[in-house]
């Protein structure tokens, strides 16, 4: 099947391209990339984590038919989640603070995902305690990805996207930079 053809959206999740960034670099002997992974179907990096973390738990028996996906996230882990959950047909519950922008939340109920919202004074902190507390009350129910010390998470670049920049770049690579949220991408 040809890449810009998917069976569905989740075919499209990762193979993202790279661009050459001229304008912020005056040395010609220089080159820097930039990898586009805002082209992924859900917006961001994230799509690629969510998914491999849902294959592997699903490959290794956490993540069963009837089983809710929950997960505490500010935005982009939520929204690669409901993508994925959903079209897999599983029910997807984020937990989050009020605090977070508004567009994702909406963009998390477009892919049919249900939110719970915690006290924006709590931040990030609460909707962690949140939802490990619904884990706690109903474990049959809930199977939580937890992107923050999930080995998948890490493992999902290192086979992906690491691979693609490598693979794009001829193996040119002497430095990589990247922001820092969980972790998983470096």
């Amino acid at each position: 099947m040809r890449r810009d053809i998917g069976r569905n959206i989740l075919d499209l999740i990762g193979n993202t391209p790279m661009v050459r960034i001229n304008k912020l670099n005056p040395n010609p002997k220089v080159s820097i990339y930039a990898k586009l992974e805002g082209n992924n179907p859900g917006g961001s990096i994230k799509d690629r984590i969510a998914f491999k973390m849902i294959e592997q738990a699903e490959k290794e028996g956490k993540l069963k038919p009837g089983k809710t996906i929950i997960e505490p996230t500010s935005g982009n882990t939520g929204i690669g989640l409901a993508m994925v959950g959903v079209l897999k047909g599983y029910k997807v519950e984020i937990v989050m603070s009020k605090a977070v922008s508004h567009e994702r939340r909406i963009i998390m109920k477009a892919f049919g995902a249900s939110i719970v919202l915690t006290p924006a004074e709590m931040g990030t902190d609460g909707a962690i305690m949140e939802a490990h507390a619904r884990v706690q009350m109903a474990p049959d129910k809930y199977f939580m990805p937890d992107q923050f010390s999930n080995q998948y998470n890490k493992i999902a670049h290192y086979e992906t996207t690491a691979q693609e920049i490598w693979k794009q770049t001829n193996g040119q690579v002497d430095y990589f930079v990247s922001a820092i949220g969980t972790s998983g991408t470096i």
